[in-house]
């Protein structure tokens, strides 16, 4: 132990006298782990980034939706959601929710207009990460109000004003039974350019009578674990061919985990690609600052060679002296990676909500200070056989 806490001091110290060309040489290799760390943490940001703008649209993995036309007459909305929620109950699925899309009218401060609304059950917002501006999202509690609740976007919250928690605003709805809704959260990051609400599907039924201008029923969409998708969907159609008899029935999943997965493949070894050629170009500085500093310190390493010191321990003397300097090149790298990512203000930057940003990625961290160690080892070589190898007679005549 006393040998190798020796050889690392001596090492260290020659480090130090030669600290302008080990600096020079390390660059490099400094910058190819800043980068690969750097890159890989913001893939990984990245694919959050993505992921969560995936699953607001199209849910998160998995999201199976089921749908039940009918053949020969219009729609039947109470009987087809009836059925739906059996399929729930029966299974005891804990995600799910059915969705109607439909047009209300909303009378506004001096305008009345239709508004593209969706009644939705509570679940609904955990499932597509819906994030919210001011306000929340419903609360169980919320289908037992005296009047509709609503959670609604921008534009639809610019026509009634600001948004005060402790006094929300509220809006009539409907025509020829109106009814008095209370604006209880603003959604974040989704305005669609138009007034548009989100209600729950008992208040729906109850306060409000919507028209649906596209004559879609009831969708059920229900989040299952991926392995279970293809034994729900089919489980749940075979119990609807006999519940809703004369319907046709569609079950898909409509989330892109599968695509994101086959994405995060090819950005993750495409990165570390990179970051490993890097590497090894800055290792190659390396070797060739160590030849020079060998080739001038090499009768230094003959009088050592005379006073007894063994070819092993110039060896690993040598060796040592590139790998400790380019394990502190990669370990400043890594920290100066980890101070940039986790202080960059990416919703400023990128202008789209962020709701579960990563961690710095410990696997990158530990891969990019493994690899500058082992470039080191590898550089370091290649001048320690060149030092063993030197005559002691010759090398002091040099």
């Amino acid at each position: 132990m006393t040998t190798l806490v020796a050889i690392l001091a001596e090492a260290w110290s020659e480090i130090r006298v030669h600290k302008l060309r080990v600096i020079l040489s390390l660059v490099g290799v400094f910058l190819a782990v800043f980068g690969m760390t750097s890159i890989a943490a913001a893939g990984d940001i990245g694919r959050q980034l993505v992921a969560e703008s995936s699953e607001r649209s199209g849910g998160r993995p998995a999201t199976v939706t089921i749908q039940a036309y009918p053949l020969f007459t219009s729609p039947d909305t109470e009987l087809i959601s009836t059925a739906l929620r059996e399929v729930v109950e029966r299974y005891d699925i804990r995600w799910s929710s059915l969705v109607v899309d439909q047009q209300i009218v909303a009378n506004f401060p001096g305008q009345s207009e239709y508004v593209q609304a969706r009644s939705v059950d509570a679940a609904y917002g955990t499932m597509h990460r819906l994030l919210m501006e001011q306000g929340r999202w419903f609360a169980p509690g919320d289908v037992d109000r005296y009047a509709p609740a609503l959670v609604v976007s921008p534009s639809f919250l610019a026509r009634v004003g600001g948004f005060d928690p402790n006094d929300p605003p509220t809006v009539r709805l409907g025509g020829e039974s109106p009814v008095m809704a209370t604006v209880i959260g603003v959604l974040k990051g989704e305005d669609f350019g138009a007034p548009f609400a989100y209600l729950l599907n008992d208040a729906a039924s109850r306060w409000v009578s919507g028209d649906n201008p596209y004559g879609q029923p009831p969708m059920l969409e229900m989040w299952v674990p991926p392995e279970q998708v293809e034994q729900v969907s089919a489980a749940a159609t075979g119990d609807l061919r006999r519940t809703l008899p004369g319907h046709d029935l569609y079950a898909s999943r409509v989330d892109t985990g599968d695509q994101l997965a086959q994405l995060d493949l090819v950005l993750n070894y495409g990165v570390r690609g990179i970051g490993y050629f890097a590497l090894l170009l800055g290792g190659v500085g390396v070797l060739n600052v160590g030849l020079v500093v060998v080739r001038q310190r090499i009768r230094e390493i003959g009088v050592r060679r005379s006073f007894g010191a063994t070819s092993g321990r110039v060896f690993i003397t040598i060796l040592l002296e590139s790998v400790c300097a380019t394990a502190v090149a990669g370990a400043l790298a890594i920290g100066c990676a980890v101070a940039l990512v986790l202080n960059l203000p990416y919703e400023q930057i990128l202008s789209v909500p962020i709701e579960d940003l990563p961690p710095f990625p410990l696997q990158a961290a530990v891969e990019g200070f493994l690899a500058a160690t082992a470039v080191g080892a590898l550089a370091g070589i290649v001048p320690a056989i060149v030092a063993v190898r030197a005559k002691v007679i010759d090398a002091i005549r040099y």
